[in-house]
């Protein structure tokens, strides 16, 4: 059986201070949640910050919400794989839709960091989904296979078993709005058999999450559907109440 992951993405978010007042609430609050993972991905310079008020607590995972292809040399502003792994890192997600629209990283760039991010000793949540313009002309499963294909030329099926997917649609980022519980699972099993084609043992215990404004409402709901694993969390995971009670919910 796969055991849930729950993954704070905090996007551009937080200070010292409440680094360390998130991280001691979600420490704290987490108390019966034993089965679901749970991962807390801050940004770059306050993962440190979060590594310290952790503590070396193994029971909540530290991730990064992306990562240079390069692991050294002149790339001014950037930040290698050997770096988050010193860092205390053992996540990094690769593609987020907002990497992918703001910063137009393509399928192939998204590709390389999953393989540099594996290579560097990182297991990659690899994000995919369709805008909605893409959804409303039927797309989407042309949309997803695209992004997921990229990544099997690059690595091979055989590398999927060290890392994780996170559907995200685009149009449900940020925007209040979620895919039901039955729109998500429909796309969370076509990634699901597509993998299966090349490789069922690898498909069956691949986590897929869901990532598109999961909440302490819809939760349970979504995350009760046979093929979602857990949740991608952006908004919902700057404060420990809402984390925690989707923590529970995946529980």
């Amino acid at each position: 059986m796969r055991r849930p992951l729950v993954a704070g993405n905090w996007k551009m978010n937080g200070d010292s201070q409440s680094t360390v007042s998130l991280v001691n609430g979600i420490v704290d609050g987490r108390g019966d949640v034993t089965r679901a993972e749970v991962l807390i991905c801050p940004p770059y310079i306050l993962i440190p910050r979060a590594a310290d008020a952790l503590n070396g607590r193994d029971d909540i995972a530290l991730g990064a919400q992306d990562l240079d292809i390069n692991q050294n040399g002149a790339f001014t502003g950037q930040i290698s794989a050997s770096m988050l792994v010193d860092a205390g890192c053992t996540y990094v997600i690769v593609g987020h839709s907002e990497r992918r629209a703001i910063y137009g990283e393509s399928d192939q760039d998204v590709a390389e960091k999953f393989r540099v991010a594996q290579e560097g000793g990182l297991i990659p949540v690899l994000c995919v989904g369709e805008t909605l313009e893409e959804r409303e002309s039927g797309d989407t499963e042309n949309v997803v296979a695209r992004q997921v294909q990229a990544v099997i030329d690059v690595v091979g099926i055989e590398n999927f078993d060290n890392s994780v997917i996170a559907y995200e649609p685009v149009w449900a980022i940020g925007t209040g709005k979620t895919a039901t519980p039955e729109m998500a699972q429909e796309v969370h099993k076509f990634i699901r058999d597509m993998l299966s084609a090349l490789n069922k043992d690898i498909a069956d215990q691949l986590r897929i999450l869901y990532g598109g404004s999961m909440n302490a409402g819809n939760a349970e709901s979504l995350i009760g559907m046979t093929d979602i694993d857990g949740g991608l969390i952006g908004g919902a995971s700057l404060q420990p109440d809402s984390f925690l009670a989707i923590c529970t919910a995946a529980n």
